[in-house]
């Protein structure tokens, strides 16, 4: 699979992903995925457990922002947002690809925050 084609693979992840259809969502992973989330020490591995986890989700999102993506050949990187209920949550996603399926993915989770004032003179707000 070319880079083409691997961007409109992830875009209709992504896609799906924001409109909680859990199926054409994990299209892109493979039966045997590992993914981790490092901050909570937590793996889930193989597709169906996965999806389960998030078909689960009590909190389920009402929203995906995909702010970028980057990546080459078999690794790819998504920055985007996930709105919740009663927060957003700021995720960077590393997912790598064999045989045009994702079998390892990692996912950071991050809140937003208030910038400290001691630094606005040298920054410009983007929210």
């Amino acid at each position: 699979m070319n880079d083409r084609q691997m961007r409109e693979v992830l875009d209709a992840h992504w896609r799906a992903s924001s409109a909680g259809n859990l199926d054409a969502e994990h299209d892109i992973y493979a039966d045997g995925v590992v993914c981790e989330y490092p901050q909570s020490g937590e793996r889930i591995v193989g597709r169906s457990n996965l999806q389960a986890l998030r078909g689960y989700h009590p909190d389920k999102p009402s929203g995906f922002g995909v702010r970028r993506i980057q990546g080459s050949g078999n690794l790819w990187v998504t920055e985007y947002t996930i709105d919740y209920k009663t927060q957003t949550a700021l995720v960077v996603s590393i997912m790598e690809f064999a045989d045009g399926k994702v079998v390892r993915e990692t996912q950071y989770f991050s809140e937003p925050f208030d910038a400290p004032q001691w630094r606005m003179q040298w920054v410009e707000a983007r929210r």
